[in-house]
């Protein structure tokens, strides 16, 4: 599905941002495309760390919607996982303080790249504010 929405997207041009497993996606997009990536608090193994919820789920924003995490999924996240190949094409923040992500993680895989590590913050980055003139000036929008 990611690559049939980003077919006709001006890979020279474009960059990703995403956050969490969408980081890990924003990478992957990254490494197929060689676009820029802005990655935050990105997940570093979901197959490993999502492979416990396999089964009947609630939805995080809404805890009346449910889903059903199949088995298959982990395989596909496996299928995934890219080596990055170009450490300037990424600028990576990561907090310390993330509660469902273990830093360590992130900055060993991500050492070679444009790497902000926060002291404290959440996984969610209440902060984020503050990381907007460098998350602008890496994408050339400042």
């Amino acid at each position: 599905m990611l690559r049939q929405g980003i077919r006709d997207w001006p890979h020279g041009s474009m960059a990703v941002m995403g956050s969490s497993l969408g980081g890990f996606y924003a990478a992957w997009v990254t490494e197929l495309t060689g676009c820029k990536a802005v990655l935050l608090n990105p997940a570093i193994e979901p197959a490993r760390d999502l492979a416990k919820y396999i089964g009947e789920q609630t939805c995080w924003q809404d805890p009346q919607e449910r889903f059903f995490f199949e088995p298959g999924f982990i395989d596909e996240l496996r299928a995934l996982v890219c080596v990055v190949t170009r450490p300037e094409r990424y600028l990576v923040v990561v907090a310390k303080g993330d509660e469902l992500l273990d830093w360590h993680e992130s900055q060993a895989r991500y050492a070679a790249t444009q790497l902000h590590l926060l002291e404290g913050s959440d996984h969610g980055l209440s902060d984020f504010e503050t990381l907007m003139p460098a998350l602008l000036a890496f994408l050339g929008l400042d």
